[in-house]
């Protein structure tokens, strides 16, 4: 399966295979003292270009990707 990003130099959508791709977490601590997490998906493109796409808990679990520290 492979997840689509949007490369921002190349202004258009790319598909980055599955086994290329990193699943991240990013949490910080909001106004009222609670913690927000957020799940995303890294790659590189061909050109060098670091992606990144920020997605929903379900759709970054269903994916089988290696977990960025």
């Amino acid at each position: 399966m492979a997840v689509e990003f949007y490369n921002v130099k190349k202004r258009k959508k790319v598909k980055i295979d599955e086994s290329n791709v990193t699943k991240k977490t990013y949490e910080r601590k909001l106004k009222d003292g609670s913690v927000q997490t957020r799940y995303a998906f890294r790659a590189v493109d061909d050109d060098g270009t670091n992606l990144t796409k920020f997605a929903s808990k379900s759709d970054w679990d269903a994916v089988s990707a290696k977990v960025e520290s």
